[in-house]
């Protein structure tokens, strides 16, 4: 009751203040002459456009160099060059397009302003100029997602050509669960209907399905740098998102039904913590760790790079804590830790025990 008494009082008080400047601006005696605008004032307002264009494009290189940093790193995928490529072009193209319209706009605001005795000249129409205007934009715009959609389309041919490694990821608030395939490379059947979380079938497998028998369940997913992986994706309960940044990966993980995406991983772990980018991040990353170390004495421990899974779409209140470390190593090293993970068949055959 309180607050909403306040709130009143203060929109009272506003409004007393309003109706008291306009009984000011009354009493004055110039006060016809100053509703309009003079040759002057249309000068200053024409400088105020030359400094407001200066403005936004220092804003706009000021925003550059201080926050580049903070863009992804080289992209750890096969198609992540194309897409990044794709980016970097239409984004130029905005930034050039953006660069000579604004500087037309605000270079015309000052030439034509308002002049006594000066008369607009009025077009009722120029055909050639609307066409000039419709026809570029038409082209690059036809181009750009012409290009999108061919790089998509080369992204989203997801087959078995190249004998890639089948793994699914399992969504459910708030967070992952990696299934391989196992040796016959087949996912068995599964359904959220049959989880059983007393005998830890914790994704719904069907026990009765032979395929089913030598997949893997794990939390920290492992891919072999250089094959290609097709994803599996399954939600429990709500829309997920699994987002794999460094991969320049995204699909949403739709409760009843089955997404898929693929890539091949180019760069391992290792080498990615070398990348330049990456190394200037953890270093800045770890100087702010320290900092706040020496300032709260809580015992922060420096963070180390590695690939993540997130969740990309807001699936309740613990969704920012939604996520899956990535670990991309050589083929040896991801059969030697494959070797040491459980079967679903060993890890119910433990629980029947």
């Amino acid at each position: 009751m309180t607050t909403l008494l306040i709130l009143v009082v203060l929109a009272l008080v506003a409004i007393a203040v309003w109706q008291m400047t306009k009984i000011f601006e009354l009493s004055q005696l110039k006060t016809a002459s100053t509703e309009i605008a003079t040759d002057k004032d249309n000068k200053y307002n024409g400088y105020m456009l030359f400094a407001f264009l200066i403005f936004i494009y220092g804003i706009t290189i000021f925003s550059f160099a201080k926050y580049a940093k903070f863009l992804l790193p080289t992209a750890a995928s096969e198609h992540g060059a194309e897409v990044d490529q794709l980016m970097f072009v239409s984004m130029v193209i905005i930034f050039i397009v953006q660069t000579i319209t604004q500087a037309l706009l605000h270079y015309f605001g000052y030439k034509y302003r308002g002049e006594k005795g000066k008369k607009a000249l009025f077009y009722a129409d120029n055909d050639r100029l609307e066409f000039i205007w419709t026809i570029i934009p038409v082209i690059v715009l036809a181009g750009l997602i012409l290009w999108g959609l061919y790089t998509w389309t080369n992204i989203m041919d997801i087959n078995d050509d190249d004998d890639p490694l089948i793994v699914e990821l399992y969504a459910q608030q708030f967070g992952w669960t990696a299934r391989y395939a196992g040796s016959d490379n087949v996912l068995g059947g599964a359904n959220v209907r049959m989880i059983d979380i007393d005998r830890a079938n914790i994704l719904g497998l069907d026990e009765a399905d032979s395929y089913a028998a030598d997949d893997i369940i794990v939390k920290e997913l492992h891919l072999p740098v250089g094959r290609k992986v097709n994803f599996k994706m399954r939600s429990q309960d709500v829309l997920h998102s699994a987002y794999m940044p460094h991969f320049r990966a995204q699909m949403n993980c739709v409760p009843g039904m089955i997404t898929e995406f693929s890539f091949t991983p180019v760069y391992t772990t290792e080498q990615m913590r070398q990348d330049p980018d990456v190394v200037d991040k953890v270093k800045r990353t770890n100087i702010i760790r320290a900092e706040k170390s020496a300032e709260t004495g809580e015992i922060i421990d420096p963070w180390e790079f590695d690939y993540v899974l997130l969740c990309n779409k807001i699936c309740g209140k613990s969704h920012y804590n939604m996520q899956m470390k990535i670990v991309v190593e050589s083929e040896e090293d991801y059969n030697a830790w494959l070797a040491t993970q459980q079967t679903f068949q060993e890890t119910m055959a433990s629980v029947t025990q």
